[in-house]
């Protein structure tokens, strides 16, 4: 059977409800080498926003294993601004990396509204990168994963759990 327009025009308008169903946000994430907390509380007044978020290394399960100067670090921190202005950052630590060279100290976030949506951005992007972190279940309670796509890109994807 051939469709006819009608059913041409059905079948348009259910892929656009369907695409209009599925979300990803993109934001800026920031690490700072040790200065996080004051940075963003700069950000927070120069751009009229609220810190909405903010967790230390200390409180991680892996945070009795660390030194003490670095247990204070942030470990994740957000600001939501007017206009849709999101940003995230967190503190440096050597054991992610390497030493803080800044210029290379910024990451795309993704935040799709589903963990199959997750897998399908981590798999393809990651495709002949370098995985730093697989998704799964992280320490704060999201789906989270991050790695190095292969032209250098430092990307983390996280699926907030509901």
């Amino acid at each position: 059977m051939i469709p006819g327009k009608r059913d041409c025009l059905l079948l348009t308008l259910k892929f656009v409800i369907h695409n209009l169903k599925t979300t990803i946000m993109i934001a800026a994430y920031i690490t700072f080498n040790g200065n996080t907390e004051e940075a963003f509380n700069f950000y927070a007044s120069a751009l009229e926003g609220k810190i909405t978020n903010i967790q230390r290394f200390g409180d991680s399960p892996h945070g009795g294993q660390m030194s003490d100067a670095d247990k204070k670090k942030v470990m994740h921190i957000a600001l939501d601004a007017p206009h849709g202005v999101r940003l995230m950052g967190n503190d440096h630590l050597d054991s992610m990396g390497g030493p803080f060279v800044a210029g290379n100290n910024f990451s795309l976030s993704l935040h799709p509204d589903s963990e199959k949506l997750a897998d399908k951005l981590f798999n393809d992007l990651s495709a002949s990168g370098k995985v730093i972190v697989p998704m799964a279940k992280a320490p704060w309670g999201d789906y989270f994963g991050m790695f190095f796509d292969k032209f250098g890109i430092k990307w983390m994807i996280n699926k907030q759990a509901n």
